[in-house]
Order: C-alpha cells, then structure tokens, then sequence
C-alpha cells in the first residue's frame, strides 16, 4: 500500500479511529491493532509474503528469550547466528541469489569454461532490506547485553511490523521503539498536529517534487545516447532531487503517522545537501541505516581505531557493503567504492568530524567559505549518484563520458523544457524553505507557528494546492525496491 495513493487516504482514518475510539483504554487490544493493520497494509501488496516477517518475527523472539538464560558464551553464540543466519538467508536468497549465480557463471566463462545455470524468477519481498535489518539489531543487542528482551509476543510483532515504517524505514533500533509498545499511550493533540504538518511536507517532497523529478530524470537516463552534455548534467540533478524527495518525503510520513499514534520515530534525513564534507552528509542521509552499519559493522571491525590500513579497509568495508545493501547490481557497489574514496581524505587527516554542528547556525545566510563547500559536496553527491541510477556499468560510463564533452556547454534540449524550467523554479524555492528550516526537525516544523490562524492555514491550503495541482505520475517509492 503506497502512502500516496486512495487506498492508504482510506486506510488510515479507519486505523487512527479504531485505535483512538475503540481501543484506547486496552494497551494490549492498540498492540494487537497496530499488528492486525500492518499486516493488513503489508499483505495489500502480496499476502503470500507475510509469512516471512510472521517467521523472522518467531525466531528472534525464541532466540531472544533463549539468550537471556544461557551463560554458556558458546551457545549464546549459536544462539546468535541462528538468528543472523534466518534473517540474511531470506535476504541473500530472494535479493542476492540470482546476481551470485549470473557472476559465478560469467567468472568461468572468463577462462573458456560454460557453465549452464538457470536463474530464478524471485520476486524481491517488498521493505526486506528494512524490517530483516531492524529485527537483527534486537538479537544482536540482547546478545550484547544492551536489552533485555521481551515475553510480550504481540508488542514484539508490532515492533516488528509496524506499519508506518516497515517497508522503507526508518530502521528502528528496539531499545527506542519497543518499550514504547509498553507504555499506555493517550491521545496528544499538539502532537497529532505536528505530524499531520510533517506528513503533508513529506507529500509534498514524493509527489510534486520527486515524482516530478521522477519524469525528467527517467526521459534523460533512458535516451542516454541522443541527448547533450548539459541536458545529462540536468538528468543527474533531477534524479538527485528525485530521490531525495522520495526517500525523505517517505521518512516525513512514516514519521508523521507515527506521531498520530502516540510513537516517536527517529530522525532519518538532517538537510543531507546542505552538507560541508562528504563525512558530514553520512551524518544527515539515510541515518538510520548509517548508524546501523556503523554499531553492527564498522565499530566491531575496528572502526577508524588501529593502522592506517585498518582505516582505509574498514572504510571501504563500511560503503560497499551498504552500496551492496542498496541492491544486488555492481552499480551500488561502484556508487559505495566511490563514497568510500570521497570519504578516505578526511578520515586520514581525521576531518571527518570537523563539521558536526548545522551549518550558519543562527545565521540566515553561510559564509562564501560555506557555499563552496556545500556545492562542492553537493556535485560529488550528483555525480555519484550517476552510478545509483544506471542500468549498469557501461550505462554509468557512456552517460559520464557524454556528459563530460563539449555538448556539456550547450542549451539542455529535451521535450517538455517548459514543463521543467517551472519544476527547477520550484525545487528553487523547495530549496530556500528547506534552509529555512535546517535547525529543525522537518523543514516547515516551526514556519508559521506564531503567525495568526488565517495565515497560517492560508500556507496548508498553498502547499496542499500544489499537491493537487502540481503533482507528477504516481511513482512507487524507489526505497521500495530494497
């Protein structure tokens, strides 16, 4: 069930009265309702595929409860990786399985050997990558003594399948949102509202911007070969406008919904592209997904403690594995390698910690020292994203060496110019209302707030307009697919 569509518009309502009206008093009966709907909102995509979170779900609740009462180091290791194994068996089959086999095939006929192997025609469970990831982190963290599990069967199963943020995140650690299933929870109107104003800017992000964006960018990557240098250069800025305003525009209603339910999410997007350094914009994308790489990766390998090589190995550990995670094609690996080296410099000269505050904090505009590096940062994000969007390599390559050419300082010429120029006039002010915004949550969190009601509806009526007016083809969320 996508969050812009009619049937989640009917959805909701339904979930938010049940919940608010007819269970409020029973903790346990808005747990179960909290499974019950998001099975419901899973299963809308393929019943048949709810059958693995139901077991992922089972295993580590067993594993769980199993490793609170085992001292011996080498069952509870056992324990663990039962765990580990259940969880990235399902992902590596459905997601991984048949990029291991084409490779291993295409590996031998290098040395003049064929080998006949049919691959398989996997459907790729919707939210996998998300909710195998966030169910890992519970075991992991009882292991580890960090948590305590917990006997309640139907709050575990809500933590796990929680319906706002199951299939594309934010990846939820357990010591935040499962003792928040304990907890009575009581209807907060100042709450309720903040998270209706955070849903309707993440609408507003997936449907006028990236859905828009979504257009161009898709008309230009995929008619790579008869377009001009500034016009690739255009498609690369659309997709990367495209897939920030997808991504995030989900977090915002993931999060928002939420918070109509009495449940704090975490942050998942800071403003990534008003980032000084590339070590600065991991801080601020994706963080959920960061921080997770970096408790259960990147520190227990050693993190950026030891030799210079320990460094530079974990490093590129840390971002191919999560361009890896992103999806079984060498693309995402390449597109990680590359972040991986944007990366290194800093780290070596240990300035990946240099920008930790929001950048002209208190200040309206940044200093000319703060524009150059934004930009650049924001152009080695572009570039990389190049590689993220490709079919393939030779895709990246050709759509790189094309743009790179002469034609890179001639007039953009694809159909629909005018359409466009009116979507980059609004990015452009997209653009200055998300700066406005960047010491908060969400950008429009505190705009309006002190102004008189009539104004202030006046600014949920204008983006609301745009929303009905301007927005693009209905496009699934490109998280969708990982």
């Amino acid at each position: 069930m996508l969050f812009n569509s009619i049937d989640f518009a009917f959805f909701l309502p339904i979930v938010f009265i049940l919940y608010w009206f007819v269970a409020k008093k029973n903790l346990s009966f808005q747990n179960l309702l909290i499974v019950v709907a998001s099975y419901i909102f899973y299963g809308w995509w393929d019943w048949k595929f709810l059958s693995l979170i139901f077991f992922s779900t089972v295993v580590d609740y067993s594993v769980g409860l199993k490793l609170k009462d085992e001292e011996n180091p080498t069952k509870r290791k056992i324990l663990l990786w039962v765990s580990i194994l259940v969880n990235l068996g399902f992902l590596v089959f459905f997601k991984y399985y048949n990029f291991f086999l084409d490779n291993f095939v295409s590996a031998f006929s290098l040395f003049g050997t064929e080998i006949k192997a049919n691959s398989l025609n996997i459907i790729l469970p919707v939210g996998i990558s998300f909710y195998t990831f966030q169910t890992l982190s519970y075991t992991i963290d009882i292991y580890r003594r960090k948590l305590e599990p917990t006997k309640d069967f139907i709050a575990f199963t809500a933590f796990v399948s929680f319906f706002p943020q199951l299939v594309a995140g934010p990846i939820e650690r357990a010591t935040n949102l499962l003792p928040q299933f304990y907890k009575k929870r009581t209807f907060d109107y100042s709450k309720a509202v903040d998270g209706m104003r955070q849903i309707l800017w993440g609408l507003f992000k997936k449907t006028v911007i990236a859905d828009n964006c979504a257009e161009f960018a898709n008309q230009i990557f995929d008619n790579a070969s008869d377009m001009n240098g500034s016009t690739l250069a255009l498609g690369a800025l659309f997709f990367s406008f495209q897939i920030y305003g997808d991504f995030s525009g989900y977090s915002d209603i993931a999060i928002g919904t939420s918070r109509l339910f009495g449940f704090n999410l975490k942050q998942n997007f800071n403003f990534p592209y008003f980032s000084r350094d590339i070590a600065e914009f991991w801080r601020r994308w994706h963080i959920s997904l960061s921080t997770w790489f970096r408790d259960y990766l990147y520190i227990p390998l050693g993190g950026s403690r030891g030799s210079t090589w320990i460094k530079i190995r974990n490093t590129f550990i840390i971002f191919i594995v999560s361009g890896f995670w992103h999806g079984a094609n060498w693309t995402f690996i390449v597109w990680g390698a590359l972040n991986a080296i944007y990366f290194l410099p800093l780290l070596l000269t240990n300035k990946n910690r240099k920008n930790l505050d929001t950048v002209a904090k208190g200040r309206l505009l940044p200093s000319i020292k703060e524009v150059f590096f934004m930009l650049l940062t924001f152009l080695l994000t572009v570039f990389a994203w190049i590689f993220f969007r490709a079919e393939n390599i030779d895709h990246a390559l050709r759509y790189i060496s094309k743009m790179i050419s002469t034609s890179l300082f001639e007039l953009p010429n694809f159909i629909g110019m005018f359409k466009a120029l009116m979507l980059i006039l609004i990015i452009g002010a997209f653009v200055i209302i998300e700066w406005l915004g960047r010491e908060s949550k969400y950008a429009i969190e505190h705009i309006g707030l002190t102004w008189k009601r009539p104004f202030r509806f006046a600014m949920y009526y204008v983006i609301i307009y745009l929303i009905v007016t301007f927005s693009g083809n209905q496009q699934t969320f490109i998280y969708f697919q990982f």
